[in-house]
């Protein structure tokens, strides 16, 4: 030190900050207390698993994952341990698409009216694509959801918006259920926009096929699909905004068949106890059997 200890606390002092040599010294020889300790411990934890979590986790989400992870901590711990790292959760913004306004003489009724909210598994699923700007042109993603369980059921990515996109998107929705043992999709309502690719013959037909009612939201109206507006937005901010640019779209198609997995197995939601979306199916089954064996 070029002045030393003393002839510093001497100006402090004169300036009427006093401090003694003494106490400098006693800091410089203190060990760190025990929450520096268990600090520094947690730091390193909260720092992996918000890594392993694809940066995207903010504090109550990651205070989730680390209990889930076996980790007995405190939330406030959590939020202030990030705040001194630094670290922060996505946050998602505005969702720029623009909007289908053509008019067609018929579509499907809208048969959810807003009124999002399911008791069970496979009773609502809703649709909806988005687009992805890369260095190769626009690459268009189409997705389906499970309304109760949040579950991505399908989801295709293509250089074009045609129908075929979306039929292929809802022909992995009906293989992801039938793998799982469905047999009859009776009574399932399927609900879009008023996009002229989910009001195209070929795509109601093929939910005529499978007994599935179609439902279609009013021209230009984003609330009349808003669950499938607010999935897709978590895959915009998630993903998209998170790790751009893309390149072209095998990178988009695989990047997003990572996070799907992700979202479907790792992700949890507040709409849905905290629990990830095939957590929430697997307690929706367990309790239907109950009730069929009582049937």
């Amino acid at each position: 030190m070029r002045w030393g200890v003393e002839p510093i606390c001497a100006v402090l002092s004169e300036h009427g900050v006093k401090i003694a040599p003494s106490t400098y010294y006693d800091a410089r020889a203190r060990r760190p207390s025990p929450r520096e300790i268990s600090d520094e411990q947690w730091k390193s934890i909260i720092t992996a698993t918000w890594h392993a979590q694809r940066r995207l986790l903010g504090a109550r989400k990651l205070w989730l994952r680390l209990r889930r992870d076996g980790h007995d901590v405190a939330r406030c711990t959590v939020e202030r341990l990030m705040r001194e790292l630094g670290l922060v959760g996505v946050r998602r913004g505005q969702r720029k698409r623009p909007t289908d306004l053509e008019v067609r003489e018929t579509r499907p009724a809208d048969l959810v009216d807003r009124h999002f909210a399911r008791m069970r598994t496979d009773q609502l699923w809703v649709a909806d694509f988005t687009y992805v700007w890369t260095w190769s042109g626009w690459v268009y993603v189409a997705f389906v959801f499970d309304v109760h369980s949040r579950r991505i059921l399908g989801w295709r990515a293509a250089t074009s918006m045609t129908t075929p996109l979306v039929l292929d998107c809802l022909e992995m929705a009906l293989w992801t259920r039938r793998r799982e043992g469905a047999l009859d999709f009776t009574g399932i309502t399927h609900h879009t926009d008023a996009g002229s690719v989910y009001t195209s013959i070929a795509f109601t037909d093929r939910l005529l096929e499978e007994r599935i009612d179609a439902s279609v939201g009013s021209v230009g109206d984003a609330y009349d699909n808003a669950l499938a507006e607010s999935q897709i937005g978590l895959y915009k901010s998630e993903l998209i905004h998170h790790e751009g640019p893309w390149r072209d779209l095998d990178q988009v198609g695989a990047a997003t068949a990572s996070w799907v997995l992700w979202f479907n197995t790792e992700r949890t939601h507040s709409s849905i106890d905290d629990l990830t979306p095939i957590e929430a199916e697997q307690v929706d089954y367990s309790r239907a059997e109950p009730l069929e064996r009582a049937g």
